[in-house]
Protein backbone atom coordinates (compact mmCIF):
# COMPACT_ATOMS: atom_id res chain seq x y z
CA UNK A 1 0.00 0.00 0.00
CA UNK A 2 1.50 3.36 -0.63
CA UNK A 3 0.12 6.85 -0.05
CA UNK A 4 0.95 10.23 -2.29
CA UNK A 5 0.68 13.51 -1.15
CA UNK A 6 0.92 16.34 -2.96
CA UNK A 7 -0.01 20.35 -3.09
CA UNK A 8 1.50 24.16 -2.50
CA UNK A 9 0.26 27.92 -1.26
CA UNK A 10 0.37 30.55 -3.53
CA UNK A 11 -0.20 34.12 -2.99
CA UNK A 12 -3.69 35.24 -2.12
CA UNK A 13 -5.87 34.16 -5.09
CA UNK A 14 -4.17 30.42 -4.80
CA UNK A 15 -5.99 27.79 -4.41
CA UNK A 16 -4.29 24.82 -1.93
CA UNK A 17 -4.11 21.34 -3.98
CA UNK A 18 -5.99 18.30 -2.89
CA UNK A 19 -4.47 14.45 -1.66
CA UNK A 20 -3.86 11.69 -3.69
CA UNK A 21 -3.85 8.28 -1.75
CA UNK A 22 -2.85 5.44 -3.99
CA UNK A 23 -3.08 1.89 -2.60
CA UNK A 24 -1.76 -1.25 -4.88
CA UNK A 25 -2.58 -5.08 -3.42
CA UNK A 26 -3.51 -8.13 -4.44
CA UNK A 27 -7.31 -8.92 -6.21
CA UNK A 28 -9.28 -9.39 -4.20
CA UNK A 29 -9.67 -13.08 -4.99
CA UNK A 30 -6.11 -14.05 -4.45
CA UNK A 31 -5.43 -12.20 -1.08
CA UNK A 32 -8.90 -13.83 0.12
CA UNK A 33 -7.37 -17.55 -0.45
CA UNK A 34 -3.82 -16.40 0.65
CA UNK A 35 -4.96 -15.53 3.97
CA UNK A 36 -7.35 -18.03 4.46
CA UNK A 37 -4.14 -20.25 3.65
CA UNK A 38 -2.45 -18.75 6.33
CA UNK A 39 -5.70 -19.29 9.19
CA UNK A 40 -5.59 -23.00 8.01
CA UNK A 41 -1.72 -23.10 8.81
CA UNK A 42 -2.23 -21.29 12.15
CA UNK A 43 -4.77 -23.39 13.28
CA UNK A 44 -2.88 -26.81 12.21
CA UNK A 45 0.54 -25.13 13.98
CA UNK A 46 -1.77 -24.89 17.12
CA UNK A 47 -2.57 -28.97 17.19
CA UNK A 48 0.87 -30.41 19.02
CA UNK A 49 2.08 -33.10 16.20
CA UNK A 50 1.85 -36.85 18.05
CA UNK A 51 5.80 -38.38 17.80
CA UNK A 52 5.49 -42.26 17.99
CA UNK A 53 8.17 -43.27 20.44
CA UNK A 54 10.84 -45.95 19.17
CA UNK A 55 10.06 -49.20 19.59
CA UNK A 56 12.73 -52.41 19.81
CA UNK A 57 11.96 -55.33 18.50
CA UNK A 58 13.07 -57.90 21.45
CA UNK A 59 15.24 -61.50 21.18
CA UNK A 60 13.40 -63.77 18.57
CA UNK A 61 11.78 -67.40 19.33
CA UNK A 62 14.90 -68.73 17.57
CA UNK A 63 17.34 -66.59 20.18
CA UNK A 64 16.00 -67.43 22.88
CA UNK A 65 16.19 -71.48 22.07
CA UNK A 66 20.23 -70.32 21.39
CA UNK A 67 20.15 -68.51 24.75
CA UNK A 68 18.37 -71.82 26.94
CA UNK A 69 20.76 -73.99 25.21
CA UNK A 70 23.86 -71.76 25.96
CA UNK A 71 22.50 -72.57 29.86
CA UNK A 72 23.56 -76.09 29.40
CA UNK A 73 27.04 -76.75 30.18
CA UNK A 74 29.12 -79.72 30.47
CA UNK A 75 27.88 -81.11 26.86
CA UNK A 76 30.46 -83.91 26.48
CA UNK A 77 31.91 -83.35 29.50
CA UNK A 78 31.40 -87.19 30.67
CA UNK A 79 32.31 -88.18 27.44
CA UNK A 80 36.32 -86.55 27.92
CA UNK A 81 35.99 -87.41 31.65
CA UNK A 82 36.17 -91.01 30.61
CA UNK A 83 38.19 -90.82 27.99
CA UNK A 84 40.58 -88.87 30.18
CA UNK A 85 40.40 -91.74 32.84
CA UNK A 86 40.87 -94.48 30.48
CA UNK A 87 44.11 -92.97 28.78
CA UNK A 88 45.35 -92.61 32.50
CA UNK A 89 44.58 -96.31 33.51
CA UNK A 90 46.28 -97.59 30.39
CA UNK A 91 49.20 -95.68 31.30
CA UNK A 92 49.34 -97.30 34.63
CA UNK A 93 50.84 -100.58 32.65
CA UNK A 94 48.72 -103.62 31.87
CA UNK A 95 47.21 -105.90 34.57
CA UNK A 96 48.72 -109.04 33.40
CA UNK A 97 47.33 -111.31 36.23
CA UNK A 98 44.29 -111.10 34.57
CA UNK A 99 44.62 -112.66 31.50
CA UNK A 100 46.66 -115.49 32.79
CA UNK A 101 45.11 -119.07 31.74
CA UNK A 102 42.91 -119.63 34.59
CA UNK A 103 43.51 -123.76 33.58
CA UNK A 104 47.36 -122.70 34.15
CA UNK A 105 47.88 -124.48 37.25
CA UNK A 106 46.10 -127.82 35.83
CA UNK A 107 48.67 -127.60 33.37
CA UNK A 108 51.48 -127.34 36.10
CA UNK A 109 50.08 -130.19 37.87
CA UNK A 110 49.22 -132.75 35.46
CA UNK A 111 53.16 -132.05 33.87
CA UNK A 112 54.38 -132.38 37.31
CA UNK A 113 52.51 -136.11 37.24
CA UNK A 114 53.39 -137.07 34.37
CA UNK A 115 56.61 -136.15 35.71
CA UNK A 116 56.86 -138.31 39.07
CA UNK A 117 55.10 -141.31 36.56
CA UNK A 118 58.31 -141.45 35.05
CA UNK A 119 60.29 -140.93 38.13
CA UNK A 120 58.54 -144.39 38.94
CA UNK A 121 58.51 -146.18 35.94
CA UNK A 122 62.10 -145.66 36.22
CA UNK A 123 62.59 -146.85 39.80
CA UNK A 124 60.76 -150.18 39.06
CA UNK A 125 63.36 -150.57 35.60
CA UNK A 126 66.16 -150.36 38.32
CA UNK A 127 64.84 -152.89 40.44
CA UNK A 128 64.51 -155.00 37.87
CA UNK A 129 68.12 -154.64 36.47
CA UNK A 130 69.21 -154.69 40.16
CA UNK A 131 70.46 -151.22 39.89
CA UNK A 132 67.92 -149.67 42.44
CA UNK A 133 70.05 -147.03 43.86
CA UNK A 134 73.01 -146.87 41.77
CA UNK A 135 74.66 -143.86 40.11
CA UNK A 136 73.42 -144.70 37.14
CA UNK A 137 69.57 -144.86 38.05
CA UNK A 138 70.80 -141.54 39.84
CA UNK A 139 71.82 -139.71 36.71
CA UNK A 140 68.51 -140.70 34.98
CA UNK A 141 66.15 -139.33 38.15
CA UNK A 142 68.23 -135.91 38.06
CA UNK A 143 67.49 -135.55 34.10
CA UNK A 144 64.23 -136.83 34.63
CA UNK A 145 63.40 -134.27 37.20
CA UNK A 146 65.21 -131.36 35.25
CA UNK A 147 62.72 -132.25 32.22
CA UNK A 148 59.83 -132.17 34.42
CA UNK A 149 60.40 -128.94 35.33
CA UNK A 150 61.63 -127.52 32.41
CA UNK A 151 58.19 -128.24 30.62
CA UNK A 152 56.28 -126.60 33.54
CA UNK A 153 58.36 -123.55 33.01
CA UNK A 154 58.30 -123.49 29.26
CA UNK A 155 54.40 -124.05 30.09
CA UNK A 156 54.00 -121.31 32.52
CA UNK A 157 56.57 -119.10 30.26
CA UNK A 158 54.00 -119.85 26.83
CA UNK A 159 50.88 -118.55 29.12
CA UNK A 160 52.69 -115.73 30.86
CA UNK A 161 53.97 -114.54 27.40
CA UNK A 162 50.37 -114.97 25.77
CA UNK A 163 48.75 -112.84 29.22
CA UNK A 164 51.12 -110.13 28.33
CA UNK A 165 50.06 -109.79 24.82
CA UNK A 166 46.40 -109.69 25.29
CA UNK A 167 47.23 -107.55 28.17
CA UNK A 168 49.22 -105.43 25.80
CA UNK A 169 46.26 -105.73 22.94
CA UNK A 170 43.94 -104.34 25.71
CA UNK A 171 46.07 -101.30 26.64
CA UNK A 172 46.14 -100.28 23.27
CA UNK A 173 42.85 -101.01 22.70
CA UNK A 174 41.75 -98.44 25.79
CA UNK A 175 44.08 -96.08 24.86
CA UNK A 176 42.18 -96.00 21.52
CA UNK A 177 38.92 -96.03 23.55
CA UNK A 178 40.14 -93.17 25.69
CA UNK A 179 41.23 -91.04 22.69
CA UNK A 180 38.05 -91.59 20.92
CA UNK A 181 36.00 -90.88 23.73
CA UNK A 182 37.71 -87.53 24.38
CA UNK A 183 37.65 -86.65 20.73
CA UNK A 184 33.59 -87.53 21.17
CA UNK A 185 33.31 -85.22 23.78
CA UNK A 186 35.01 -82.05 21.81
CA UNK A 187 32.86 -83.36 18.82
CA UNK A 188 29.70 -83.08 20.90
CA UNK A 189 30.77 -79.76 22.59
CA UNK A 190 31.59 -78.68 18.98
CA UNK A 191 28.03 -79.26 17.46
CA UNK A 192 26.37 -77.73 20.99
CA UNK A 193 28.43 -74.47 19.75
CA UNK A 194 27.33 -74.86 16.00
CA UNK A 195 23.79 -75.30 16.68
CA UNK A 196 23.68 -72.18 19.32
CA UNK A 197 25.46 -70.10 16.86
CA UNK A 198 22.86 -71.51 13.91
CA UNK A 199 19.95 -70.35 16.49
CA UNK A 200 21.25 -67.04 16.82
CA UNK A 201 22.17 -66.66 13.35
CA UNK A 202 18.62 -67.35 12.12
CA UNK A 203 16.99 -65.31 15.55
CA UNK A 204 19.05 -62.38 13.94
CA UNK A 205 17.62 -62.20 10.55
CA UNK A 206 14.18 -62.54 12.67
CA UNK A 207 14.42 -60.15 15.07
CA UNK A 208 15.54 -57.87 12.12
CA UNK A 209 12.60 -58.73 10.20
CA UNK A 210 10.60 -57.36 13.16
CA UNK A 211 12.67 -54.18 13.90
CA UNK A 212 11.84 -53.19 9.94
CA UNK A 213 8.41 -54.10 10.74
CA UNK A 214 8.41 -51.36 13.67
CA UNK A 215 10.52 -49.17 11.80
CA UNK A 216 7.85 -49.31 8.83
CA UNK A 217 4.54 -48.41 11.40
CA UNK A 218 6.56 -45.50 13.50
CA UNK A 219 7.45 -44.18 9.51
CA UNK A 220 3.79 -44.67 8.53
CA UNK A 221 2.44 -43.22 11.88
CA UNK A 222 4.82 -40.21 11.23
CA UNK A 223 3.58 -39.29 7.88
CA UNK A 224 0.28 -39.52 8.81
CA UNK A 225 0.97 -36.86 11.39
CA UNK A 226 2.73 -34.48 8.34
CA UNK A 227 0.70 -35.52 5.90
CA UNK A 228 -1.64 -31.80 6.86
CA UNK A 229 1.23 -30.13 6.57
CA UNK A 230 2.42 -31.35 3.36
CA UNK A 231 -1.38 -30.12 2.15
CA UNK A 232 -0.69 -27.05 2.99
CA UNK A 233 3.15 -26.49 1.41
CA UNK A 234 1.47 -28.01 -1.72
CA UNK A 235 -0.99 -25.13 -1.73
CA UNK A 236 1.26 -22.94 -1.14
CA UNK A 237 3.94 -23.90 -4.05
CA UNK A 238 0.31 -23.51 -6.46
CA UNK A 239 0.07 -19.98 -4.92
CA UNK A 240 3.44 -18.96 -4.69
CA UNK A 241 3.77 -19.70 -8.39
CA UNK A 242 -0.08 -18.03 -9.88
CA UNK A 243 0.59 -14.98 -12.04
CA UNK A 244 1.16 -11.95 -9.48
CA UNK A 245 -2.50 -9.83 -10.32
CA UNK A 246 -2.92 -6.31 -8.45
CA UNK A 247 -5.80 -3.80 -8.18
CA UNK A 248 -5.09 -0.07 -7.78
CA UNK A 249 -7.12 2.73 -6.27
CA UNK A 250 -6.75 5.93 -6.42
CA UNK A 251 -8.69 8.39 -4.33
CA UNK A 252 -8.21 12.26 -5.16
CA UNK A 253 -9.41 15.30 -2.81
CA UNK A 254 -10.23 18.24 -5.09
CA UNK A 255 -8.46 21.98 -3.98
CA UNK A 256 -9.81 24.02 -1.51
CA UNK A 257 -11.10 27.80 -2.90
CA UNK A 258 -9.85 30.55 -1.31
CA UNK A 259 -13.03 33.05 -0.21
CA UNK A 260 -11.97 36.88 -1.20
CA UNK A 261 -10.56 35.32 -4.21
CA UNK A 262 -13.59 33.75 -5.11
CA UNK A 263 -15.18 37.12 -3.87
CA UNK A 264 -12.82 39.24 -5.90
CA UNK A 265 -13.43 36.94 -9.22
CA UNK A 266 -17.17 37.72 -8.92
CA UNK A 267 -16.87 41.22 -8.51
CA UNK A 268 -14.63 41.49 -11.52
CA UNK A 269 -16.75 39.33 -13.62
CA UNK A 270 -19.85 41.47 -12.73
CA UNK A 271 -17.75 44.54 -13.47
CA UNK A 272 -17.06 43.48 -16.88
CA UNK A 273 -20.62 42.29 -17.49
CA UNK A 274 -21.38 46.22 -16.98
CA UNK A 275 -18.92 47.03 -19.56
CA UNK A 276 -19.85 45.15 -22.27
CA UNK A 277 -23.75 46.29 -21.79
CA UNK A 278 -22.91 49.88 -22.03
CA UNK A 279 -20.65 49.28 -24.90
CA UNK A 280 -23.96 47.98 -26.76
CA UNK A 281 -26.09 50.71 -26.07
Amino acid sequence: MSFIFGGGSGGGGSTTSGTQVSIAREAPEVESRKLALYDQAAKLAEKPVGIPAFNVAGPSGLEQAGFQQARTTGVGQQAVGAGIGSVLQSSMGPNIGQFLNPYQQYVTDEIARQGQMAQNQLSAQAVGAGAFGGAREGVQRAELQRATQANIGQSLAQGFQSAAGLAAQQQGLQQQAGQLLGALGGQQQAMQQADIASLLQAGGVQRALGQQALDAQRATTMAREYEPYQRLEFLKGIMTNLPTSQSALTATTAPGTNPLAQAAGTGIGAYAAYNMANRRF
